[in-house]
């Protein structure tokens, strides 16, 4: 008689990866959750939403790519969960939206409990830095479809934004300034390119090469930044004075900048404001890229852009350095009657 484990789903294996991810998600909590994991559905007090004059509810679901092919080769699994926070609450607070929840899926072809349970306390790790409540989850065990050792994750996040505090390009006008905010890698976006190049140039992941600080596959899987707080930060400290942001993922600084202005602007960065990160120009060299193969590709150093009013530069300067962030004016907003609505100028000093 065939079993249920012997078609590759082992049960008990899902109970104890339950067991062990208790304590990281009990971290990654806020006073309006009701009830504890267990449940068919995540429960959150929405009655805070009363004080609000017209609440826009805002969602977004993203995944990591194939950067978990990375820490599937490295072993390290508890940096992941962050880079999956990142691209989802981010996405969130870019209309200026507070992230309330998240609930997050990963699908392995084999649940080894030790292991979901890193992959778990980095995303509840991730939602304690964005004040973000992790509600619920699911893990599922996909025998036959991916290799014992094989792994993918998605998330997705709830927030909310009172209708006359939406950010958007509707609020950007000529001579705004672009305050730069600085990447701490590649974050999760262009993983199959930087994995093209690693398997193309016989890249190994465990070597520390000639001018980088650490092993390539550690550098890799540096944790993409959570800018949620810091943006939120800047919201009520700005008011008005700020425009919006743009949170730099798959595309590049100038495209992803380019979704939030109007039509008639263009966002100007001057590349020579900031320098290339080391891991940056080695991948680049190694993979004999030219600038617009990796501009288009990879953040080049910038997570996120906010589009304020000049006025407000030094207030949102120290605002940020307060909190430990070394942001930058990268840039304006400039008059252009083409249909490009972001452009890069000069080159970045090395």
């Amino acid at each position: 008689m065939a079993t249920y484990r012997e078609a590759g789903v082992d049960i008990a294996a899902g109970e104890r990866a339950v067991d062990l991810m208790k304590a990281s998600i009990a971290k990654a909590s806020r006073k309006e959750v009701v009830g504890g994991i267990g449940g068919f559905a995540g429960l959150f007090d929405a009655s805070a939403l009363i004080n609000f004059q017209q609440p826009l509810l805002a969602t977004s679901t993203d995944g990591v790519g194939t950067k978990t092919e990375i820490a599937r080769q490295m072993g390290i699994y508890d940096t992941i969960g962050e880079d999956l926070v990142a691209m989802v609450v981010d996405d969130l607070v870019v209309c200026g939206a507070e992230p309330l929840f998240m609930t997050d899926y990963i699908a392995v072809g084999k649940v080894i409990p030790e292991r979901i349970a890193e992959i778990v306390k980095g995303i509840a790790r991730g939602c304690v830095k964005a004040n973000t409540a992790l509600i619920g989850g699911e893990t599922a065990e996909h025998p036959g479809l991916l290799g014992e050792d094989e792994f993918d994750i998605a998330g997705a996040a709830t927030g909310v934004v009172d209708a006359p505090n939406l950010l958007g390009a509707h609020k950007v006008v000529e001579g705004d300034l672009l305050l730069a905010m600085p990447a701490s890698g590649f974050h999760s976006n262009g993983y199959s390119l930087i994995r093209h190049i690693v398997t193309n140039q016989n890249l190994d992941l465990a070597r520390i090469y000639q001018d980088l600080s650490a092993p390539l596959g550690e550098l890799l899987l540096t944790p993409t930044e959570i800018y949620t707080l810091d943006c939120l930060v800047l919201i009520k400290t700005l008011g008005e004075d700020l425009r919006t942001f743009a949170h730099v993922t798959g595309g590049g600084l100038a495209s992803n900048t380019a979704r939030v202005i109007p039509a008639g602007l263009c966002a100007q960065f001057d590349r020579s404001t900031w320098s290339l990160s080391t891991e940056t120009l080695f991948l680049a060299k190694k993979g004999g890229l030219d600038r617009a193969d990796y501009e288009q590709t990879w953040n080049c150093g910038v997570g996120m852009v906010a589009v304020i009013k000049p006025e407000s530069a030094d207030l949102a300067l120290k605002s940020l350095s307060a909190r430990g962030m070394k942001a930058w004016i990268a840039g304006e907003v400039i008059s252009q009657s083409g249909k490009e609505r972001a452009s890069l100028i000069l080159d970045y000093l090395r």
